[in-house]
């Protein structure tokens, strides 16, 4: 899609948040509409989290038809917190194994009055596919497509990076690892492009990086330590093996941390006050060390956080869309 397709797809009319399937083609001012939304959802630790009646009387179906921890764990307390009926649903479950086509599932499911989809799939243009075939009343929240986009995981990595920077423009943002199947890396990309003028920077193993010519806005480095030399945010990404036809190619793990892993000795050459982020799951010792990991530079955590909150905001968006 183009950007105008993807912004006149995803928003309503009076420019409200229908659907969300990626970042490209939102706007600056409303993706930091949606972030200072999520930050209302905020609590802190050790006290009650944040409810919300928005989604009272609603209901949220989670199609996760490749495996999810985080993410759909984090879909599922967002609904419940806002007081969502909430009903969850695997591969392993799906009658989809038994040959039902996707459709044929979406229209069952819409027949029991689910107002919002939150799907991932391996297929691209899954959830557009969706939007395409729904009643005009029906939300869908993109949760994880192929290598292609990953918006939830793009907004709350921005937001991390927002509490920490004071801002999301004027940074050198390094990007590291299997970037080439990584749809957090392109939701990443495609929020910060936005954003306002940033330096990001690839680098990727022989045979991971990306497809440059989608990326127009990034440098592609061959070396980690030149690309992370001065940065502001280090972002570590692990290989994608379910996506990866020839796992040949596929450093070992003692080379792949020499070359490109997250270690003191390398997060040491960008900006004192660098924040390291990783999405989940980490391969401790293969992309990041666990004294990086669990160290004082290390976000992880609250980017965990940030990622229920941002789920919160994003429901509590489609229903007032939907009102």
């Amino acid at each position: 899609m183009t950007e105008k397709a993807n912004h006149n797809l995803q928003v309503t009319a009076d420019g409200r948040l229908k659907h969300l399937l990626t970042l490209n083609g939102l706007g600056k001012d409303f993706i930091s509409h949606l972030l200072d939304r999520a930050e209302t959802y905020l609590r802190q630790t050790g006290t009650l989290p944040a409810r919300d009646y928005g989604l009272q009387g609603r209901t949220v179906a989670n199609l996760f038809f490749e495996p999810s921890t985080r993410t759909r764990a984090s879909f599922e307390l967002a609904a419940k917190r806002m007081s969502a009926d909430v009903l969850n649903l695997d591969v392993k479950t799906s009658s989809r194994t038994k040959g039902e086509s996707l459709l044929d599932t979406i229209y069952t499911l819409q027949a029991m009055q689910v107002d919002v989809f939150v799907v991932r799939d391996a297929g691209a243009g899954i959830p557009e596919f969706i939007v395409n075939n729904i009643q005009p009343h029906v939300s869908v929240l993109n949760a994880g497509e192929a290598a292609v986009s990953h918006p939830t995981q793009g907004l709350l990595d921005m937001l991390t990076i927002r509490q920490h920077k004071g801002r999301l423009d004027n940074l050198k943002v390094t990007i590291i690892g299997d970037i080439g199947h990584s749809r957090v890396a392109s939701s990443l990309y495609h929020g910060l492009s936005t954003m306002g003028e940033n330096e990001i920077r690839f680098v990727a193993p022989p045979g991971m990086e990306p497809d440059m010519s989608l990326h127009p806005d990034a440098t592609l480095y061959d070396n980690a330590d030149e690309a992370v030399s001065g940065a502001d945010v280090l972002v570590a990404l692990r290989i994608q093996r379910e996506r990866i036809d020839d796992p040949s190619g596929i450093p070992s793990e003692a080379e792949y941390m020499e070359r490109y892993g997250l270690n003191s000795e390398r997060v040491a050459l960008a900006a004192s006050d660098a924040i390291v982020m990783h999405p989940g799951p980490m391969n401790r010792g293969t992309e990041i060390t666990a004294e990086v990991a669990d160290g004082p530079q290390s976000v992880i955590t609250q980017q965990v956080t940030n990622g229920l909150a941002v789920r919160m905001a994003v429901l509590s968006a489609v229903m007032e869309a939907a009102r």
